[in-house]
This record gives C-alpha cells, sequence and structure tokens, in this order.
C-alpha cells in the first residue's frame, strides 16, 4: 500500500463553544464532522484514520456509514498531541505520507485537499507540507511517512506543530489563495462569522489556532 493516508483530529472538547459540540454544528446542510470526514473520503487519499475522545458516542453517530477507521484516545483530555500519536499509531502500513486534519474547517472541500497531495507528490524532496495563505500557516499538513516513527518515539509533547518548530529546514511552504485553509470554528462568534466568509475574504473570528492544534 502507498499514496497518503489521513488523520482527522476529531476527539476535542469544544469548549470555547459552549454548551454545543462543535462537530455537531451545521455547515451547508450536515453536521460539521460528517461534512469534513465526506470531504476527505472524496480526496485521493489512501487510508483515513478518525481520533475520537470528547462525547465518542456523538461522532460515532455522525459518521455512520462512511468508509474510514475510528480509533479512541483515551488521554485526549491531556492535549492535541496525544490524539495525533493516537492517529499515527493506528495508520500502519506503508504510505508515503500522512495528512493530519482538523474536523473544524467548515470551507475546505475536496480540491483543497488534492491541491495539497499533488504538492507534496510532485516534489520529491518534500519532507513536510504546510499550506501559508497570506503569511500564515493553515491546515491540513502532511508529512513524510517516515516521520511517523520519529513523533512516535518521541516524548508526548512531541506533536506535529512542535516538530515542525523542531526541523524548520524540512518544511516546504505551499502559497495558497484560498481562505480554506486557514479558517477554523472555535467560538460561537466563529460559527456566527462564517456566513459572511467569502473566498479569499477572511472573517474576524476571536481566536486563530496555529498549525494543528486541537480545543
Amino acid at each position: 500500500m502507498s499514496g497518503i493516508g489521513a488523520v482527522l483530529l476529531a476527539a476535542g472538547e469544544s469548549r470555547r463553544m459552549g454548551a454545543t459540540n462543535k462537530l455537531s454544528l451545521q455547515v451547508a446542510g450536515k453536521a460539521l464532522l460528517r461534512r469534513t470526514a465526506e470531504t476527505l473520503i472524496g480526496a485521493r487519499l489512501t487510508r483515513i484514520v478518525v481520533v475520537l475522545g470528547h462525547e465518542p458516542e456523538t461522532a460515532q453517530s455522525l459518521l455512520e456509514g462512511l468508509p474510514l477507521e475510528t480509533v479512541q484516545n483515551p488521554r485526549y483530555q491531556e492535549g492535541q498531541m496525544t490524539s495525533v500519536h493516537a492517529g499515527l499509531a493506528a495508520l500502519t502500513g506503508s504510505l508515503d505520507g500522512v495528512m493530519i486534519c482538523l474536523a473544524d474547517q467548515p470551507l475546505l472541500d475536496t480540491a483543497d485537499i488534492d491541491r495539497l497531495i499533488d504538492a507534496y507528490q510532485s516534489n520529491p524532496d518534500c519532507s513536510v507540507l504546510v499550506p501559508v495563505h497570506h503569511g500564515q500557516r493553515g491546515n491540513p499538513i502532511i508529512l513524510d511517512y517516515t516521520h511517523r516513527e520519529t513523533i512516535l518515539r518521541g516524548d508526548r509533547n512531541l506533536g506535529c506543530r512542535r516538530f515542525i518548530e523542531r526541523n524548520p529546514d524540512l518544511v516546504t511552504k505551499l502559497d495558497v489563495n484560498s481562505n480554506h485553509y486557514v479558517i477554523d470554528l472555535d467560538t460561537p462568534e466563529d460559527y456566527a462569522a462564517l456566513d459572511g466568509a467569502q473566498e479569499n475574504q477572511r472573517p474576524r473570528p476571536a481566536s486563530h489556532r496555529p498549525v494543528t492544534t486541537e480545543d
């Protein structure tokens, strides 16, 4: 087996959204988590592993019937890096790369995902691919599969963001015109602003997320 596998992080507690689990929020007529998962399924990905944690029964119900795998992260309250580890540990086999995806990016579409895959696969020297929109780092990112073992062997705090910070020489930045890669939903204000989000015109949410940070 080769190609690009994906780890979809869906374990966070969604605390800044208030009482609502943001993965259940409706985006274009679908629950956010299901929309994100279907976007990945439609792209040229070999495998998809979804990491669950907070309210796993809700997440499982939103994913019902989809051709993907799920894994439970019992340590999700310790932070996003534990979900990265859980997903990478489950993504065994022989792959060319691993895409680390967030569950709460409401504007990403299949073409956005395939653009990253094309950029990664067309550059044999690419080790870590990070989309950048007007100077802001976005998501998803792609790691060479060889970095999987490095991250899994590291301490519990060695998630993707810290790995990138420690190895800037490995990073290839892909300039993208689309704001889809940098918009996520953390707060009710973010969700309210979503209706006004247009291509290349970013809303002004209360907070932004750095590379692969999960609530």
